[in-house]
């Protein structure tokens, strides 16, 4: 768990306690102004955990970003909080549960985002276990010396030496010394590569014995490493074809809703229906929060990167979220590695048209 995450945690806890107290407490007794030190007590949880919600909704609204699901959850629980302090001098009893319920449903918002956050860092933390082939330093030959450097300080022709036990860093050429490298982590052969002098080698392949001189033949970010890191920090930027409707969706979904709720606000008393403006804006601010589109805005990304994330514990890195969803349409799958997935006797089973 992450600083992050421990921070909100702490925060849930502090907030679900607090309201669980307020519960008990007889804000009535307090007199007319009961309502006011009850609203302040439930603004303590509020903010705790909604400090965070209104802090993106303000940025995004400067951002020209200004309807998501932030802005709907901000609008209708500090609208409510207003609401409930301007309307219920004369009803205290509709004040002690109006302020309580905006406190609650920004702690339940907050449990959500919270075990979202989790979910994708357990993902993303399985498939930055997938590629433990990523080189940590080199061994820069420079003036005769041995100087250990990063691999992206590396230049092409630069001479680099790769001892025992070792990952070499950059792709090259051996110009001295001969070993045995274990490639499994790149090409999930289990037997050991031979070569010597003259032979070129991959990056992310471990040396098994000796020590070889490695010419370097590419940067590091075009080294076999390099582009194997980029695909992985691109797999959650290639959104799938359900991903890209329900981002089209909530960019018209949402100034509908904000749209639906300034109607349902102003029009129904001004048309004489039953209650007066207040009632009517509160119930504006209920169908604000109720109609947040965040469950399709979260859920749909969280749903693919959890899949490549539990792919990525079997040793299978998928490219993005496209691709994840190609899979559930094949019908067929044909593996080439003969030794490893298949035997070197193969037969047809069934022929397709």
């Amino acid at each position: 768990m992450t600083n992050k995450q421990k921070k909100s945690l702490i925060l849930i806890s502090v907030s679900a306690t607090l309201y669980i107290i307020f519960q008990f407490i007889d804000f009535d007794s307090f007199g007319a102004h009961g309502y006011l030190i009850e609203a302040a007590c439930y603004f303590v949880p509020y903010i705790l955990c909604g400090a965070s919600l209104l802090r993106k909704a303000a940025l995004n609204i400067f951002s020209g970003r200004i309807f998501d699901e932030n802005f709907l959850m901000a609008v209708a629980t500090i609208g409510a909080f207003v609401l409930s302090l301007i309307s219920n001098h004369g009803d205290h009893g509709h004040a002690h549960s109006s302020a309580g319920e905006r406190a609650i449903v920004v702690i339940l918002y907050r449990v959500g985002t919270f075990v979202e956050s989790i979910a994708t860092e357990k993902s993303r933390r399985s498939i930055s276990e997938l590629v433990d082939i990523l080189p940590e330093y080199a061994n820069l030959l420079k003036n005769g010396e041995l100087v250990t450097v990063d691999p992206d300080e590396v230049s092409i022709g630069d001479v680099i030496v790769v001892k025992a036990g070792e990952k070499i860093p950059l792709d090259g050429k051996i110009i001295e010394g001969s070993s045995s490298l274990n490639t499994a982590a790149l090409t999930g052969e289990s037997n050991p590569l031979r070569v010597t002098e003259g032979d070129r080698v991959i990056s992310g392949s471990i040396n098994n014995e000796g020590v070889l001189k490695i010419e370097v033949e590419t940067d590091y970010e075009n080294s076999t490493v390099g582009k194997i890191v980029d695909l992985i920090e691109d797999a959650t930027a290639k959104k799938a074809k359900t991903e890209s409707f329900i981002t089209r969706f909530a960019a018209i979904y949402t100034p509908v809703v904000v749209g639906a709720a300034v109607i349902l606000a102003v029009f129904p008393p001004l048309l004489g229906a039953h209650g007066g403006f207040m009632e009517w804006i509160e119930r504006s601010l209920s169908f604000l929060v109720s109609a947040c589109p965040c469950a399709l805005v979260i859920s749909v990304p969280l749903a693919f990167f959890g899949g490549m994330g539990a792919a990525s514990k079997k040793g299978i890195l998928i490219k993005g979220a496209s691709h994840l969803e190609n899979l559930a349409k094949m019908k067929v799958c044909l593996f080439d590695k003969t030794g490893t997935l298949t035997k070197n006797k193969m037969k047809m089973t069934m022929l397709y048209d």
